[in-house]
C-alpha cells in the first residue's frame, strides 16, 4: 500500500488530501509513523523524530495514529489477497508476498492478476497500492519500492540479476548504513558489483552476511511464500531510519504488535508465547519472550507483553525492533476461567470499533489517553 497510515488519514479528512502529512506522536519528541507524499520531498520519512520533521517541513499537518482504524483498512486488503490466492505471507499491515502461480489457470497470467489485484483494492479502500512481480520474493519487494506511488513493475523472467545491477547496494535485504559503509569501503556501490564480487572475498569481509548478500545481489533469493497458517511463528519487525530510544520506540512497537495480531487472526491461529526482539546501534541483537497464561490474537495484549518486554532490554540506542508470536495453535474457543472474561473483551472490542466507525476514533479514549492530550 502507498504511504498507508498518511493515506488513510488523507482518504477520511478530506481536509488533509493534498496536504503534507505525518502519522505519530503529537509532540516534539514524538516520532514519525509514516509521512504523505507530499511531505516526502521535504525529506520527511518514517521513523524520523517529530522535531526534525517539523524543522525540515514547517506546514506538516500532524496526525495522531489510529492503529485500530489502519488494522481494519488491512483486514479489508489481504480479504482481496486471499479471492486471488491461499499462498499469502503478510509482511506488515500494508504489505504482502503473494504466490500466483497455482492460480492462473482460474485468474489468468500473473501481469494481470497483479492489475486487477490494485483494481480491486482501489474499489474496496479507495487507496492505492504498488505491485512488483517477479520470479523471487526480494526481486519484486524492490519493484514495487521502486514503481510507488500506484505502480506496477515486472521483472521478467531470467531477468533479475540485470534489473538488479544497476541499483545502489544500501538496496539489498540486510544493508543498513553501517553495512553501506563497509561495502563502499571495499568499492562495492552497485548491487552488480556486489554480485561480480568474490564469494570468499565478501565472507572474509562480512562474515556470514557476505554469501547471502552475494546470492540477492545475484537475484538468488529461494524462500517460498510460506503462508501464516502454516508458518511455525508470526513477526513483525521495522529498522529505523535514525536510532530510537526509550519510550519513541512503543509506537512501532504497538504498530508490530497490531500487524502480527492481523495476521494471526487472518491465519485462524492463536499465539501461546510473545517475542521482542532488539537490534542495537552497535548492532548487538537482544531478545526477551514471555508465555503467556492462555492463547491470544489480540493485539492490545500482545502490545501489553511486548512493552513489558522492553522494560527489561538495555536503555541503549536502537535501530530495530520486532514482535513475534509463537507457540501457535488453532483459534479454538477459549474455554474454562477466563472464558467470560474473553467473551466480554471481545464484545467490547466490537461495540468501540462500531462507535469509531460511526463517530470518530476520537469518540472513546482510554483515561490515560485522554489525560495525555489535555
Amino acid at each position: 500500500m502507498d504511504a498507508f497510515y498518511a493515506s488513510v488519514e488523507q482518504r477520511d479528512d478530506p481536509r488533509l488530501r493534498g496536504k503534507p502529512v505525518a502519522v505519530g506522536g503529537p509532540s516534539r519528541r514524538g516520532v514519525v509513523c509514516a509521512a504523505s507524499y507530499e511531505a516526502r520531498p521535504f525529506g520527511v520519512r518514517s521513523a524520523m523524530p517529530m522535531a526534525r520533521a517539523l524543522r525540515l517541513c514547517p506546514g506538516l499537518i500532524v496526525v495522531p495514529p489510529d492503529f485500530t482504524r489502519y488494522s481494519a483498512v488491512s483486514d479489508q486488503v489481504f480479504e482481496v489477497f486471499h479471492t486471488f490466492t491461499p499462498e499469502v505471507e503478510g509482511l506488515s499491515l500494508d504489505g504482502a508476498f503473494l504466490d500466483v502461480t497455482r492460480s492462473q489457470a482460474l485468474l489468468g497470467p500473473p501481469l494481470q492478476q497483479a492489475k486487477d489485484i490494485k483494481a480491486r483494492i482501489r474499489e474496496r479502500t479507495q487507496l492505492t497500492a504498488s505491485v512488483g512481480l517477479a520470479e523471487v520474493k526480494f526481486a519484486a519487494k524492490i519493484a514495487s519500492e521502486l514503481c510507488k506511488p500506484d505502480g506496477l513493475l515486472e521483472v521478467p523472467r531470467g531477468q533479475v540479476r540485470d534489473f538488479l545491477a544497476p541499483l545502489p547496494a544500501s538496496r539489498l535485504w540486510g544493508v543498513g548504513p553501517r553495512t553501506d559503509e563497509q561495502l563502499r569501503r571495499l568499492g562495492l556501490r552497485k548491487i552488480g558489483e556486489v554480485a561480480n564480487a568474490d564469494r570468499t572475498f565478501l565472507e572474509a569481509q562480512l562474515g556470514s552476511m557476505g554469501p547471502w548478500l552475494h546470492d540477492l545481489a545475484n537475484g538468488i533469493d529461494d524462500r517460498i511464500v510460506e503462508p501464516d497458517a502454516e508458518a511455525k511463528s508470526i513477526g513483525a519487525e521495522e529498522t529505523f531510519e535514525e536510532d530510537l530510544e526509550g519510550e519513541a520506540l512503543l509506537p512501532f512497537i504497538h504498530q508490530q504488535a497490531l500487524r502480527v495480531a492481523a495476521r494471526l487472526r487472518r491465519a485462524g491461529v492463536r499465539a501461546r508465547s510473545i517475542h521482542l526482539k532488539v537490534k542495537y546501534a552497535d548492532f548487538r541483537i537482544a531478545t526477551r519472550q514471555e508465555t503467556l497464561p492462555a492463547p491470544t490474537d489480540d493485539g492490545a495484549e500482545i502490545y501489553r507483553v511486548a512493552s513489558r518486554l522492553l522494560q527489561k532490554a538495555d536503555a541503549l540506542p536502537v535501530r530495530l525492533t520486532g514482535v513475534h508470536a509463537g507457540d501457535l495453535g488453532p483459534a479454538a474457543p477459549q474455554l474454562g476461567l477466563f472464558d467470560a472474561e474473553t467473551k466480554k473483551r471481545e464484545r467490547l472490542n466490537k461495540s468501540l470499533d462500531a462507535i469509531a466507525e460511526k463517530f470518530g476514533p476520537g469518540a472513546v479514549l482510554p483515561a490515560d489517553v485522554l489525560e495525555k492530550k489535555r
